[in-house]
């Protein structure tokens, strides 16, 4: 997820992006131009958002399994597959490393269930990213590619992910980020190594900008992270939501690192919006109770992927409650879940670990299609395994299907992960969620889009 910057053509794979997102208010039965209900923050107490419908989350009924033994490799490699993960310990977004290494970690563990690719485990050497204020990434990277690993998991921050994309393809390894959502990387000019199964921020922001609108704001403030991710967030929502008949009234920016946030949020509440979306990272343990403290309800705050996170340690009972946040990808399911604790039983948060175990998955298939270990060769499958063929949901599965000579399509937990040339899924869910009195937050409903 996260970050802008200037990027070099690789739109020439693309024809012109197009968006085919459900639209909320559709999937609701309601109309996505708000009524007419008055324009101060008095309007917010009827803000009123769908009734939570669940979601159809991933999978297909009709996809391949595996219940038998999995059919030995007729390739084998000298040269083991080594993946690296380059995902957040420490700075802003460590909240999301413990679900994202818990999805690698169950990835491999599963891979070498299986039997390994091309007749040899798997192994990985995971590195921790840090955020945009360190040189943590450059470090870690470096370590990574000196042991020579086929592909590189992270970073989660786009913003990072920038300070290194062009050391990992540089050097022939695949980059493959399960949360990088800036729309940058779609034309990056990365040598056709560089991946994601995370959506781009115009899904994300489509589908937030139309569900403020849903929920009767007819008037948003925004406060913003000043980087590539929030930016970029920030203009497709507002687009979404002017589109759908609201107005934005106020755009306060701040900067990585800064720690008073009192301006932004007196220049916000000024504007007297229905609503405030809040696109930061954990700079919202700040903001939020700036916000409530002026008597803003929660149910007028709407956050995203960066900092919908649990707050139960940080806020007051009741502090959240009623706010809303969306989150790139399904649902984790209870079965997954309980896969995910096996490997890190003090998880609280689920957020990009089915990005994270499908990112391991369809390395490993690519690399079995390939017959290689090797990045370049690898990436040259990976489309091809995340589409067109007979359906699965599994390494085990999949890998099956492959020695035996088929053509798969591999759905994974985050998702139908359908790659296009540039190396982004084609459609994907965007969750939402509901904060709890306890501050934490549980899925309200799905909405699936095309890209």
């Amino acid at each position: 997820m996260f970050d802008l910057s200037p990027a070099a053509p690789r739109a020439a794979k693309l024809t012109a992006l197009g968006i085919g997102v459900a639209l909320l208010a559709t999937a609701c039965g309601g109309s996505s131009t708000p009524t007419q209900t008055g324009s101060s923050s008095a309007a917010a107490a009827g803000i009123s958002c769908p009734a939570p419908s669940g979601g159809a989350g991933a999978g297909n009924s009709q996809a391949a399994t595996n219940t038998g033994p999995v059919p030995p490799s007729t390739t084998t490699t000298a040269t083991p597959l080594k993946l690296g993960s380059l995902l957040p310990t420490t700075g802003s977004l460590a909240f999301l490393g413990p679900p994202e290494i818990a999805g690698v970690n169950l990835g491999i563990k599963e891979v070498n269930d299986a039997g390994g690719v091309l007749g040899a485990p798997v192994s990985v050497v995971h590195r921790d990213s840090g955020d945009t204020k360190t040189d943590i990434a450059t470090q870690s990277t470096t370590a990574l590619l000196g042991q020579g690993v086929s592909a590189v998991i992270g970073a989660a921050s786009s913003g990072v992910s920038k300070t290194v994309i062009n050391q990992i393809t540089g050097a022939g390894v695949i980059h493959f980020s399960p949360a990088n959502t800036s729309p940058d990387f779609t034309t990056w000019d990365d040598k056709g190594l560089y991946w994601r199964t995370a959506p781009s921020d115009v899904l994300q922001g489509k589908v937030l900008g139309n569900y403020m609108a849903t929920c009767g704001a007819q008037t948003v403030g925004m406060i913003v992270l000043n980087d590539a991710y929030g930016t970029g967030l920030q203009k497709n929502v507002k687009e979404a939501f002017e589109a759908a008949g609201g107005k934005v009234v106020a755009e306060e920016l701040f900067n990585e690192g800064d720690s008073q946030f009192s301006s932004q949020v007196d220049k916000v509440l000024a504007a007297k919006p229905d609503a405030i979306a809040l696109i930061t990272f954990d700079q919202a343990k700040s903001i939020v109770p700036l916000i409530t403290g002026k008597g803003i309800k929660p149910t007028q705050l709407f956050m995203v992927d960066g900092n919908t996170s649990d707050y139960s340690k940080d806020f007051q009972a009741g502090t959240m409650k009623g706010a809303q946040g969306t989150i790139p990808g399904t649902f984790a399911k209870d079965a997954f879940k309980q896969k995910l604790l096996a490997i890190d039983p003090a998880l609280k948060d689920y957020s990009y670990a089915g990005e994270s175990y499908d990112a391991v998955n369809l390395i490993s298939l690519a690399s079995e299609a390939a017959k290689s270990t090797k990045g370049t060769d690898i990436a040259a499958k990976l489309k091809e395994v995340s589409e067109g063929g007979e359906k699965c949901t599994s390494f085990a599965a999949c890998v099956t299907l492959l020695r035996e000579g088929k053509d798969i399509d591999y759905d994974g937990q985050s998702g139908p992960v359908t790659f296009s040339d540039a190396g982004d899924p084609t459609e994907a869910y965007i969750g939402i969620y509901e904060y709890q009195d306890d501050n934490t937050y549980k899925p309200v409903r799905e909405e699936f889009g095309k890209l």
